[in-house]
């Protein structure tokens, strides 16, 4: 069967192009804009608080917070600070959440910086929000630090990442330079030229080794600056050329059940396009050796921005074409897809945290994943839980067929026993 179409969970007043979550808090984070084109669309980063209200995930805005010219095109998010890509550069925000002062019936306080108030999902805020509303809490942003990350003509960050501790920021962009800084400070330990061309997605892995995917037919792993191996996904497929597929995103992922285990993920996408479009390519790479473990095509429309869940089990996929689809990452299998489920390019896609606060908000489903697109719309994808026997049962219908079996035996065969 089908899925349903997925629930439109919020609508900004401008595109979309990124989209975090908080570990920690429900609270999702997306991020875009006009740019700095006088069209009157606004730049912003939007906070929003995830609930369920009469059994349905809803998000509700806490806090706008204005960027002025610069629209937010990546972002990563390490507890409370945001490493948010804007134009050439990367500004570093931190944001805190304070409970409002204790008032009954306060209508229309705001969270932000002058907005009008919080803006409901349609049809999602029961009778007697008002209350509710009051208990939200307050959010604060305030800006730490701003470095240039790129120096091409039409400069553009285009990747984002902290490692696991959060001690070190890496970015690329368009000039195809990787640039490593210290964190907090932001203070540059190395920078170097990784591709020739644009570096459009960046993973970091066991030991700080860094895997970027670049527009040159190029993804690499490098141990500092020095290359520790260039991946090549098509060595067991000799019918595809070099140069017929693009890397356009990685990422690393935990093994199911395998502590401190890790798997890469990549995604390869046909450089040209064709009247025929041929398939897109979904790798999964051991996370040590950064050998190939299994190829599968993923589709003829094609893959714009790649995710893994925390436990590592899915793999959300958006495309060009507005569809997501959700992937088991064991095998590749695709389980969930909604073709068109946005009217344009869907530019990023994360998965709802497996905490505790998260295994909440998913109230019973397997997997949940947000999708935003330029068509300024975050929308909400259920992964069913699938279903399974329990083992006591499993054993009870082996033990039955057992019994079954050797009672026919018996009414074929008198004396069989």
């Amino acid at each position: 069967m089908a899925p349903r179409r997925p629930a439109e969970l919020y609508r900004a007043p401008f595109p979309l192009y990124t989209v975090r979550l908080h570990p920690r808090r429900p609270i999702a984070i997306t991020a875009g804009g006009g740019g700095a084109a006088k069209t009157g669309i606004r730049n912003g980063v939007h906070f929003l608080q995830l609930e369920q209200i009469g059994g349905q995930l809803s998000a509700s805005l806490l806090h706008s917070h204005d960027t002025e010219t610069r629209a937010t095109m990546t972002m990563a998010l390490a507890d409370d600070i945001i490493a948010a890509g804007q134009d050439a550069s990367c500004h570093i925000l931190r944001f805190s959440m304070q409970a409002p002062e204790a008032k009954s019936g306060s209508v229309g306080q705001n969270a932000g910086n002058g907005e009008k108030g919080p803006r409901k999902r349609k049809g999602a805020v029961p009778s007697g929000q008002g209350d509710i509303q009051s208990q939200t809490s307050e959010v604060t942003v305030e800006s730490l630090h701003s470095v240039r990350t790129d120096f091409s003509p039409d400069a553009l960050q285009k990747a984002v990442r902290f490692n696991a501790d959060c001690s070190l920021l890496v970015t690329g962009g368009a000039d195809g330079f990787l640039r490593l800084w210290e964190f907090p400070s932001m203070k540059k330990t190395l920078e170097f030229k990784a591709h020739d061309g644009e570096i459009e997605d960046i993973a970091l892995g066991p030991d700080n080794k860094v895997v970027t995917a670049g527009r040159d037919f190029q993804c690499c792993v490098w141990q500092q600056d020095q290359l520790v191996t260039g991946l090549r996904w098509n060595e067991n497929l000799p019918g595809i050329p070099d140069k017929a597929y693009r890397y356009q995103a990685c990422r690393f992922g935990a093994v199911e059940d395998s502590v401190g285990a890790l798997r890469l993920y990549t995604v390869q996408v046909p450089h040209k396009r064709e009247r025929r479009p041929p398939p897109c390519y979904l790798t999964k790479w051991d996370g040590k050796s950064f050998l190939p473990l299994l190829t599968r095509p993923c589709g003829s429309e094609v893959i714009s921005c790649l995710s893994v869940s925390d436990s590592g089990t899915f793999l959300g996929l958006g495309t060009v074409t507005g569809s997501v689809a959700i992937h088991i990452a064991f095998s590749l299998q695709r389980l969930y897809y909604v073709k068109e489920a946005h009217g344009i390019v869907v530019t990023d896609v994360a998965f709802v945290p497996e905490s505790q606060r998260g295994r909440e908000l998913l109230a019973g489903n397997e997997a949940a994943l947000l999708s935003v697109a330029v068509d300024s719309r975050c929308k909400l994808h259920l992964l069913p839980s699938r279903r399974s026997l329990p083992i006591w049962l499993l054993l009870l219908l082996c033990a039955g067929l057992i019994v079954a079996a050797i009672l026919l035996l018996q009414l074929t065969f008198p004396g069989f026993l």
